[in-house]
C-alpha cells in the first residue's frame, strides 16, 4: 500500500513535471511548485533538497514516460530493423504525436532552455540521448550479424542521423503542429532503413 509520503512525492514530481513542461525549468519557480501542490515549504523540502533535485526527479519521471510508449509492443520483434521501424513510429506518432507532455517534447525543450545555463543537467540529458543512440547502434550490429544489412556500414553513423532526424521532426512538429512532418519524417526513415538492406 502506498504511503502519504510517496503519494506527496509522486503528486510534487506530477506537477513539477506540467510545470517545467509549459514554462520551463528556470521561469518555473519554487513558489508556483508550491502553489501547484499545495504544499508549505517544509513539506516540499522533506521530499527534495532543492529545485535542481525536484528537476532530477522529474527528468526520471519523463524518461519512464517516454519508454513506455516508444519501447511499446518493441520487445516481441525478433527482426532489429523491425524493432527500429517500430521504435520510430511509436516515437512519432505515440510519442509525439500522443501529446504526452503538455508542452510538448519535454526533452528537446529542455535541452534547449538549460544548453549554456545549467551544463550538468544538460549533460545528464545528454547521456540519456546517447544511451538510446547506442541502443540503435546494438540493433544495427545484430541486423548486421544476422545478414539483414550491409556489412561495413557506419553504425553509430546511422543511428545519430536516426536520431538527429526524430529531434529534428520534434522541433518542427513543436512549431507547426502539422501531423504531416510525422507522417513523412516516419516515411523517409523507413525508406532510409531498407536502403540499408543486403
Amino acid at each position: 500500500m502506498e504511503t502519504k509520503g510517496a503519494r506527496t512525492h509522486q503528486l510534487i514530481i506530477e506537477k513539477s513535471l506540467q510545470l517545467f513542461s509549459l514554462k520551463g525549468y528556470h521561469s518555473t519557480s519554487i513558489n508556483n511548485i508550491l502553489e501547484a501542490t499545495r504544499l508549505t515549504k517544509g513539506g516540499l523540502y522533506g521530499h527534495f533538497q532543492s529545485k535542481e533535485a525536484v528537476w532530477y526527479a522529474v527528468y526520471d519521471e519523463a524518461v519512464r514516460r517516454w519508454h513506455r510508449v516508444v519501447f511499446a509492443g518493441v520487445s516481441g520483434i525478433a527482426d532489429p530493423l523491425r524493432r527500429i521501424e517500430k521504435v520510430v513510429e511509436n516515437d512519432l506518432m505515440n510519442y509525439l504525436g500522443g501529446d504526452i507532455f503538455e508542452g510538448g517534447c519535454f526533452f528537446l525543450n529542455a535541452l534547449v532552455e538549460l544548453s549554456g545555463q545549467s551544463p550538468e543537467m544538460s549533460r545528464h540529458m545528454l547521456r540519456g540521448f546517447i544511451r538510446f543512440s547506442k541502443l540503435l547502434q546494438q540493433w544495427l550490429v545484430e541486423a548486421e550479424s544476422g545478414g539483414l544489412i550491409r556489412a561495413g556500414l557506419q553504425h553509430r553513423e546511422i543511428a545519430n542521423f536516426i536520431f538527429i532526424s526524430l529531434n529534428g521532426a520534434a522541433a518542427l512538429y513543436a512549431v507547426t503542429r502539422d501531423q504531416s512532418v510525422l507522417e513523412q519524417t516516419k516515411s523517409q526513415l523507413h525508406h532510409y532503413l531498407r536502403q540499408l538492406q543486403a
